[in-house]
């Protein structure tokens, strides 16, 4: 079995990289974008995609598809049984040639979570971490200042708990051992615009700041860390071609987004103006 961690050099570098918390920063006085430059049609993207340096990998429940990034052919994939331990796989990461993919028991109850982890080259399924009944629906997961990062949510209908809707949602900090060390919640002109879902995408951007995404809509809200309390802030609102679902930067092309459209299966690839 491959190992489930990162390599200290990875780790190290996300340290030293320190966190960017600048003041909040207008729409309209940095009017970004993301125009989309290509798209690629699959198999699988329904609720994610990962990237790495020659590669993207469309998630979605138990299948994963491995893909060119240039050609946009298939060259690989995972597939897990129907009656198998994996029933909703999310957002992913790529590091150090291992996939890791939040994973939860949606739309079961209790909310059941856990970060299954994938080799990219032979895409065998090599790892897993259980969460188990934690913050809410794991959604995604990022490694970022050293630490992992975890979107739990909660939702007002399908796999929703009494009582506990959107504005429950939640960003949890684990140390490398998953310890939990901090965590937050969305601010509220944020949880509105989840509607009856959830924040279902997000990941740290070189900025320091936290790209996010909801269930549908094609935007992504870009936040950071509050100075005190557990509220993060929301510093701008970006159009993107997306229906919502997990995002991931590209590593060799800075400033270059990929997201999915549900309903059509494709990958869509954006750069950050």
């Amino acid at each position: 079995m491959r190992p489930v961690y990162p390599s200290a050099a990875v780790s190290g570098l996300l340290l030293a990289s320190g966190l960017f918390a600048g003041p909040s920063v207008l729409a309209q006085d940095h009017p970004s974008r993301f125009e989309e430059v290509r798209r690629f049609p699959t198999e699988e993207a329904t609720q994610g995609v990962a990237v790495d340096e020659t590669h993207f990998y469309a998630i979605s429940n138990r299948h994963i598809g491995k893909y060119d990034k240039r050609s946009g052919e298939r060259v690989g994939g995972w597939e897990g049984p129907p009656d198998g331990p994996i029933v909703h796989l999310d957002s992913g990461i790529v590091l150090d040639g291992l996939l890791y993919s939040a994973h939860s028991n949606y739309p079961g109850i209790p909310m059941v979570g856990s970060i299954e982890v994938f080799d990219t080259e032979t895409m065998e399924h090599v790892g897993s971490h259980s969460l188990g009944i934690l913050g809410g629906t794991a959604n995604w997961v990022d490694l970022h200042d050293g630490h992992w990062w975890v979107g739990f949510g909660h939702y007002a209908g399908r796999g929703g708990l009494p009582g506990r809707g959107p504005e429950w949602t939640n960003v949890v900090k684990f140390d490398a051992e998953w310890r939990r060390v901090a965590g937050y919640v969305f601010p509220s002109e944020v949880v509105e615009r989840f509607a009856e879902m959830s924040n279902s995408g997000g990941i740290w951007g070189e900025d320091g700041r936290l790209y996010a995404t909801g269930h549908d809509e094609g935007a992504v809200f870009v936040l950071s860390l509050p100075e005190a309390g557990s509220v993060l802030r929301l510093e701008e609102t970006l159009p993107v071609t997306a229906e919502g679902q997990g995002i991931a930067w590209d590593p060799s092309e800075p400033g270059t987004l990929y997201s999915i459209l549900r309903p059509s299966r494709e990958v869509v690839v954006s750069v950050l103006r």
